[in-house]
């Protein structure tokens, strides 16, 4: 059943990339740019793909180095046109010609999933053929002139991004439990251009400690937060400061998250019909809104994109199937058999290529004769990556492996104050 579902959410890939230049779609619609975060994802699905026999070598090569090649080279600069700048790279990138989609941010945690999916790449392209040790140059050129300093603030935290426009984006990466975990680790990894520990340490410091349905974890409320670092990272057996204080680990704290969401499903506060112990997968997602409808009496908020989350919310009834797929190696004995929910669902609804639906919301209804409610229309790249990534990490542990043997990550989760189990070893 799993194999199934990479093959078929691979698809995404090689029908959303653009074999010239690497650069993914962000999603099916028609004339979406590439997004920067979906390219570092498929990089990394490469690798599976080979593994899987769904692309031979010489295929995941070619496009690793169209990639790459495109990266290495690309316009950096102040010039509102260019395709990053200081070694970073703008969130969403024209589809053929890689320049700054209009508008969008120079992102540090787009950058940083971009830079782990080329970083497991240079592991896995590991042999002296005439093409594999060129992956691995340029890997190592685009990681090392990351230039952290750049959006580092003086207490060494990171901000999220800049724009030639505006300059520093408002929000940092300083408050509260997130995705960026996996962006200090490549930040503090850097042979080159570093930031000092103490920035990490005081941002651990303010993650909140909650106890949900008797559950005592670190809170955050989509589920995406909770996964994105360990597509990459094998956080078993390893501590950092924060999580000795808590007594246990952050892959420990993402099985927690996942009971706890499922329980959210069971206990459905807000008396959705489709939630359930095989209901549940609430995370960052499109949406049916903006709009405000009254079903059986019940006034309902919808939104659009939203970061949804469980068990505060906000929640309009939207669930997110990739997500419940993504926290597989975290609690695998209740995820394999919502995802077998999924799927049933999937057949009965009909079939529409990529594997399962973005996010749908069977309560929003345009028509009261509708039976399924709405779904997203479209299929998304940082949806179907982790999909195909975490199925691998539960079962081969890939990537988890690939990304062990990197020197950068190593040195980032060392300096980072992470100690115990395989980093040790």
């Amino acid at each position: 059943m799993l194999e199934s579902v990479q093959r078929e959410t691979f698809e995404y890939f090689i029908a959303n990339a653009n074999p010239k230049n690497g650069l993914v779609a962000d999603r099916t619609e028609p004339g979406a740019a590439s997004s920067i975060a979906a390219v570092g994802l498929a990089l990394s699905c490469y690798t599976v793909a080979v593994e899987r026999r769904l692309w031979s070598r010489q295929q995941a090569i070619a496009m690793t180095l169209a990639t790459l090649r495109f990266f290495a080279t690309s316009r950096q600069g102040e010039d509102p046109s260019a395709t990053g700048h200081h070694g970073f790279y703008y969130h969403f990138l024209d589809m053929t010609s890689g320049a700054r989609a209009p508008g969008v941010e120079l992102s540090t945690i787009d950058t940083g999933l971009l830079l782990a999916g080329m970083l497991s790449a240079a592991q896995y392209f590991s042999a002296s053929t005439d093409d594999e040790p060129e992956i691995r140059e340029l890997v190592e050129l685009i990681y090392r002139r990351v230039d952290w300093a750049f959006v580092a603030k003086p207490d060494g935290t990171l901000r999220h991004g800049w724009t030639p426009e505006r300059g520093y984006l408002e929000w940092s990466w300083d408050f509260g439990y997130s995705e960026a975990l996996l962006l200090y680790v490549l930040a503090l990894g850097s042979p080159t251009q570093t930031l000092p520990d103490a920035g990490y340490r005081a941002w651990t410091k303010t993650f909140e400690r909650k106890q949900v349905y008797g559950i005592d974890y670190l809170y955050a409320g989509p589920l995406f937060i909770h996964q994105l670092p360990h597509v990459w990272l094998d956080l078993r057996g390893i501590r950092d400061d924060r999580a000795r204080e808590v007594g246990f680990d952050y892959f420990e704290n993402s099985r927690r998250a996942t009971l706890v969401h499922r329980q959210y499903g069971i206990e459905n506060p807000l008396c959705y019909d489709h939630y359930s112990e095989h209901g549940w997968g609430i995370t960052a997602s499109d949406g049916p809104g903006p709009a405000v409808k009254t079903y059986d009496g019940v006034e309902r908020e919808f939104y659009s994109y939203l970061a949804r989350g469980a068990p505060f919310g906000p929640d309009d009834g939207t669930l997110s199937p990739w997500a419940v797929v993504a926290s597989l190696p975290f609690a695998p004995e209740i995820v394999i058999p919502t995802i077998r929910h999924a799927i049933e669902r999937l057949v009965a609804r009909g079939h529409r290529g990529f594997g399962f639906d973005a996010s749908f919301n069977p309560t929003f209804r345009d028509r009261l004769d509708s039976s399924h409610g709405w779904s997203s229309p479209w299929k998304l790249g940082l949806n179907e990556g982790p999909i195909i990534l975490m199925i691998e990490n539960c079962f081969s542990e890939l990537v988890w492996n690939l990304m062990k043997a990197s020197p950068h990550i190593v040195r980032g989760l060392r300096r980072a104050g992470f100690t115990g189990g395989w980093l040790d070893r």
